[in-house]
């Protein structure tokens, strides 16, 4: 356990009161303040038709992070396929690896990160590319694979790069694709902990060695939030509880600062939904989050990386957070 890798995800989020700009100028400044804590790599997702969210061009967010950095791994969590052309992503992740060799990760995902509609106005094809993810996942393995692999269409310059592919999943299927490929999976606990066990029972059992891995790589995103004590940790995580629910609601409002009376804006319904979800989520003080984090290790095995997201308001609060459970992976 004391070689588990962290890193970070991030929505690119906007506060109440704050800018589209702002949120950018944010998303960079976390990931300065990261790389200074050694941090293993920073994600940043891709979402569609979310006021709430500035994470649609994901591509270029990653670029505009890579150039403010200097050593943190910076790549997709993840990349949606079914919305873009494998060569196209291929050439701009490429270019990507070429500017900043060695730091640049591509997470692929099979949704297309938005609702049904819209992905409708995304999509190159007739709604198959979910379907068409596996044979598109080799394509873009071909594409950054050597010269002599590859077809008459090249994606330069990508070729020879071998930009690392990581396959993202919320229910088992991906854990199959992974598995078979050879490829690190990442599972969404985050937002879809529901299957999670046995996803990634299905992915170390059936994992096949690869050229990329020769055993499996496990790497859970979890909502993390630690402060002083838990009752400061708890108050802050009803920001995360306003998020969730204004998600479920179709709302998609900017973050809210956190609140006492977390009971009297949720419906009971909401509040029991909430609960729950700050129950599987790593909230609490450095001692009480190390105790989680090793239960969660003894119901779910052993994982190479916890990927932490935090939706806090306060920004220093939100640093503290991170800073702190850099500290228990540290000593743990």
């Amino acid at each position: 356990m004391s070689d588990i890798k962290l890193s970070a995800l991030n929505l690119v989020p906007i506060r109440e009161g704050q800018s589209d700009q702002d949120a950018i100028s944010d998303m960079v400044k976390l990931a300065q303040n990261l790389e200074e804590l050694d941090y293993e790599r920073y994600w940043i997702a891709e979402h569609h038709n979310a006021p709430n969210l500035v994470s649609s061009a994901t591509a270029l967010l990653i670029q505009h992070t890579l150039e403010h950095t200097s050593k943190i791994r910076v790549g997709s969590g993840g990349i949606m396929l079914p919305n873009h052309a494998p060569l196209i992503v291929a050439e701009q992740f490429g270019t990507m690896e070429t500017v900043f060799p060695d730091r640049v990760d591509l997470g692929l995902g099979r949704a297309p990160g938005t609702d049904m509609m819209t992905a409708s106005a995304l999509r190159r094809d007739q709604h198959n590319g979910v379907y068409e993810f596996p044979e598109e996942v080799e394509q873009l393995a071909t594409y950054f694979g050597p010269g002599n692999q590859q077809t008459y269409v090249r994606a330069y310059p990508a070729v020879g790069k071998n930009v690392p592919l990581y396959i993202l999943g919320s229910s088992t299927d991906s854990a199959h694709l992974a598995a078979r490929k050879g490829l690190p999976y990442v599972f969404a606990g985050h937002f879809a902990p529901q299957q999670m066990k046995e996803a990634i029972e299905i992915y170390k059992e059936l994992f096949e060695p690869s050229e990329v891995l020769s055993k499996p790589y496990v790497i859970v995103c979890l909502n993390a939030i630690v402060a002083d004590t838990d009752t400061q940790a708890e108050y802050l995580a009803t920001t995360q509880a306003q998020v969730m629910v204004s998600i479920t609601r179709g709302r998609m409002q900017p973050v809210q600062p956190p609140t006492d009376d977390l009971k009297g804006l949720l419906t009971p319904t909401e509040y029991e939904i909430a609960k729950q979800r700050m129950q599987s989520s790593l909230i609490g003080s450095e001692e009480t989050v190390k105790q989680k984090l090793q239960s969660f290790i003894d119901e779910y095995g052993e994982i190479d990386e916890l990927m932490a997201i935090s939706y806090i308001y306060d920004q220093e609060a939100q640093l503290e957070s991170y800073r702190k459970l850099k500290n228990i992976i540290s000593t743990f």
